[in-house]
Order: structure tokens, then C-alpha cells, then sequence
């Protein structure tokens, strides 16, 4: 590893070469250690958020399906773990392709060692294969959100594997690849505002609609309940906020001062987003909402992904109010449509994300992008580039449009498949995923049921004299 100034790369460029021979040279050379240590750091900051999508999922969602949610993000590490090295990192990130999609080149990680990577030639492809792989499993985490209370969890996991190989290897390739169709029109994506936040929210509505409402749902008051553990919320927010340094730092590729610049906005957006939402529900209720603090939160996260190495400090007061704004008037969109979307995945990330790419489109600053001391972008409206908001509209329509369709398109296929049916019968739901599937629980200590009704009648059943209610026991002759 270079402590000064890296050589260059002594092997060919455009196509995948052997990725250099350890045995006859130090490959370590080409790079650089700080650049090295920030992105190796920040591939575990974004494998850490994919737990905490788990844990603001569950507390947001009934307490019966509580950890089908945190293990749903879990197995999501853990199949698009292996399909990223089986062939995704190649559709994604390969060196040739198609304005479209890579080809296999890289298939089984083949070839992927020292080359200078797609996304940066200041790493190598081992590494940007790591840290891309981690954007790569959050992806369909937040996604299945939409399936919260009645998918069953086999089909989940096949629906896993086959949508982050038809749906987010082809976003992430035309958006991030030098090769993609996006990427040649001249898009501004940061860090994810299509691959990861609009394709996983439309995908989110998507599965909500194919697998149908909840039993009890009105389409005027969707259902009703309160989300049954705050503390996860907040603990989720937590891992997502910290995580979203490394998610949106570690997108400069390397320890830079655009780096520094996309931590600066990242948080700046958060903290307003947070407060933005909070004012929204005191207004209606005039109460200081903690679930309404952390959706806020992760909205403003969620708008300032695209343009965070783009766009100064100032504008990320914008990207805060107006993605908070947005997210939190789109979670009535819901009933406009009759979609029973219960954890307002659609709302957070679709619409989040297709605001932040707008919002990129008028503030990118070329010499924001120049932090890294190579970038050389035209910029957004700030610089007079008008175009700009169309390349990006462009971008989060096609992102939008062939994620939800696509996501139709496998899951109603695959529910035609035997053993793949996509949700649980009525009496597994009214039980819950969590027992019916998993036969394990959030908490064990707590009774399946919180109804009154339900524990008063089994008290009465067993000769009980005591009341719910604080009432004074029944005397006895």
C-alpha cells in the first residue's frame, strides 16, 4: 500500500484483465492507504443499516410480525451476499457491457482483484466490489417492507435473489456504469437515489398490490394501530443515520474533501428533515412525535443521497424541508390508490428519492464535484445548465417505471409457481408471521394478544375475581 503518491496501473484499462499477479507484484502500490481505510470502513458502516432498516421496519409494524421483519433484513444480507458474487458484481459493475446491463466477465468474481475498479480508478475491484455489495443488499431490505404482516418468508427469499438480478444490477449499472445509457446522458446520481431508494420504493408498492390488503383494512382509515415499539424505531434510526456517513462519505470513492462535503450535507439534511416532519404532526396533534422525528430523519437522508457530493451546504436545508415535506405528505398517496403499503416504503424512499434527484438537478455545482480534484460535471441550474432537471426526471422515471413493472412482472409469475405462493392464509395472518413462519417471537414474555376483550374473557373463564381495570375483586360468600 502507497503511503505517498500511488504509481500508476501498470496493466490494461476498458476491459477486464487479469487483475495483476500478487506473485510478481506488489498490487498495493497503485493505491492509496487512507483511501483504502475510509472505504473499507464505510463497507461496514452500510452493512450496519441494513440491521437498522430491520429494526425501524419492526417497531413501525404489529408486534406478531415484529421479527419476520428483522430476519427479512438479515436474509437479505445474506442472499444478495451471494448473488453479488455469483454473477451481480459483473452485471453491474463489469467493465464492457451494454448501455443496458454488464456482461459475466467478472462471473464469480473472476478477475476481480487489482484492476483499477468502474466507479473509481483510486480503488481496486476487490474493493469496490465490497463496498458496492453492500448498497446492493440494503436495496431489497428496504424493499420488502411492503410485504410487512402477510408475505410468507420462502418466497421472500426467492424474490430476493432473482429481483436484485433483474431489476437493481441493470438500475445500478446504467447509473453508476461508464457504459450505462444514464451515466452517457449526463445523470447526476451520488449515491443511490435510483439504484437504491426509488427502485426500492416502487418495488415496496409493487409487492403491497400483488400480494393484496391486510385482513381488516379500510381504505378510508387503512389499519389502524399504533406502531408497537418506538424504542426499535429510534434504535433503527440510529444505525441508519450513523450508517448513512459511510453510505453517502463513501461514495467520493476516497478520502477526499468531497468526502468530507457529502458528510457535511448528509447530516445537515437529517436534522432538518427531522425537525421538518416533527412541526408537520405537532400542527395536527400538538404532540412531539418521536416516529414523526425519525421518519423525518430518513427522509431528509433519503433526498440528499443524489446530490450529497454534488451540492453545497446551504442547499441541504432545502434537500431537509422539502424532502420531509414531500415524504410526509405522500403517505396519504396511499389511500388515493388503495395500496395497503403500511410502512410507507413508497413514501420515504420512492418519492424521497425521486425529490432528491430533482432537487440535485437544480443545485449540482461544478465546483462541489471538483472536491475530489477530478470530477468535472456541467452542473444543475446553478450553473446554468438547464437540461440538467430533464436528465434527472428521465432517470427517476425510468428507475420508477421498470422497477414497479418488473417487480409485478416476478411476483406474479412467481405465485403461479407451486410452494412459491407469496402470502400466508388468513388464519396464519390473524396468528401472525411471526409465529406461522418462524415459530419464534419478538418477545416471548408478552402475551400473543393485547386486546382487552380477549385477556378479560380468559380471566373470567379461569374463575379470576381480579378487573383490567383496577376494579375492587368480587366478595365471595
Amino acid at each position: 500500500m502507497s503511503a505517498g503518491v500511488p504509481e500508476e496501473y501498470a496493466g490494461v484499462s476498458g476491459i477486464a484483465d487479469s487483475g495483476g499477479d500478487s506473485l510478481t507484484e506488489d498490487l498495493n502500490i497503485y493505491y492509496s492507504n487512507g483511501d483504502f481505510a475510509w472505504v473499507m470502513t464505510c463497507s461496514a458502516l452500510v452493512l450496519l443499516m441494513v440491521p437498522g432498516v430491520g429494526f425501524f421496519y419492526s417497531g413501525l409494524a404489529r408486534r406478531k410480525s415484529a421479527l419476520s421483519l428483522i430476519l427479512l433484513s438479515l436474509l437479505a444480507i445474506a442472499v444478495v451476499g451471494f448473488q453479488w458474487f455469483f454473477w451481480g458484481y459483473s452485471l453491474a459493475f463489469s467493465h464492457t457491457g451494454s448501455a443496458f446491463i454488464g456482461d459475466l466477465s467478472n462471473f464469480g468474481l473472476m478477475k476481480v482483484l487489482g484492476q483499477p475498479s468502474v466507479g473509481s480508478s483510486k480503488l481496486p475491484d476487490i474493493l469496490f466490489m465490497l463496498y458496492q455489495g453492500m448498497f446492493a443488499a440494503i436495496t431489497p431490505a428496504l424493499a420488502i417492507g411492503g410485504a410487512a404482516d402477510r408475505a410468507r418468508i420462502f418466497p421472500a427469499i426467492v424474490f430476493i435473489f432473482i429481483w436484485a438480478t433483474i431489476v437493481y444490477d441493470p438500475i445500478a449499472y446504467w447509473t453508476w456504469n461508464a457504459n450505462g445509457w444514464s451515466f452517457i446522458m449526463g445523470g447526476l446520481d451520488f449515491a443511490g437515489g435510483t439504484p437504491v431508494h426509488i427502485s426500492s420504493g416502487a418495488a415496496a408498492l409493487a409487492y403491497a398490490l400483488m400480494l393484496g390488503k391486510r385482513t381488516g383494512y379500510s381504505k378510508v382509515n387503512g389499519l389502524p394501530y399504533r406502531p408497537h415499539n418506538v424504542t426499535h424505531v429510534v434504535l433503527g434510526t440510529v444505525f441508519l443515520w450513523v450508517g448513512w456517513f459511510g453510505f453517502n462519505g463513501g461514495s467520493a470513492l476516497a478520502a477526499n474533501t468531497r468526502a468530507v462535503m457529502a458528510c457535511v450535507v448528509t447530516h445537515i439534511a437529517a436534522c432538518v428533515g427531522g425537525l421538518t416532519w416533527c412541526l408537520l404532526d405537532y400542527r395536527l396533534e400538538r404532540k412531539w412525535s418521536t416516529v414523526g422525528f425519525c421518519s423525518g430523519v430518513i427522509a431528509g437522508l433519503v433526498a440528499i443521497t443524489p446530490g450529497a457530493g454534488y451540492v453545497p451546504p446551504w442547499t441541504a436545508v432545502v434537500f431537509g424541508v422539502v424532502g420531509a415535506i414531500a415524504c410526509n405528505f405522500g403517505t396519504k398517496i396511499k389511500f388515493l390508490i388503495g395500496v395497503d403499503e403500511g410502512l410507507d416504503v413508497f413514501a420515504e424512499h420512492g418519492i424521497g428519492g425521486i425529490v432528491g434527484n430533482l432537487l440535485t438537478g437544480l443545485f449540482a455545482a461544478d465546483y462541489i464535484a471538483h472536491l475530489d480534484g477530478a470530477t468535472e460535471i456541467p452542473g444543475g441550474w446553478v450553473n446554468k445548465n438547464y437540461i440538467q432537471l430533464g436528465y434527472q426526471l428521465a432517470d427517476s422515471v425510468a428507475g420508477f417505471s421498470y422497477s414497479f413493472v418488473l417487480t409485478c412482472v416476478i411476483l406474479f409469475l412467481m405465485n403461479l409457481v407451486p410452494g412459491l405462493s407469496l402470502r400466508v392464509t388468513a388464519e396464519q395472518e390473524e396468528l401472525g408471521v411471526d409465529d406461522a413462519e418462524l415459530g419464534e417471537f419478538a418477545y416471548d414474555y408478552v402475551e400473543l394478544r393485547r386486546e382487552a376483550s380477549d385477556i378479560l374473557h380468559t380471566a373470567t373463564a379461569a374463575g379470576s375475581t381480579h378487573s383490567l381495570k383496577g376494579a375492587e375483586p368480587e366478595k365471595t360468600a
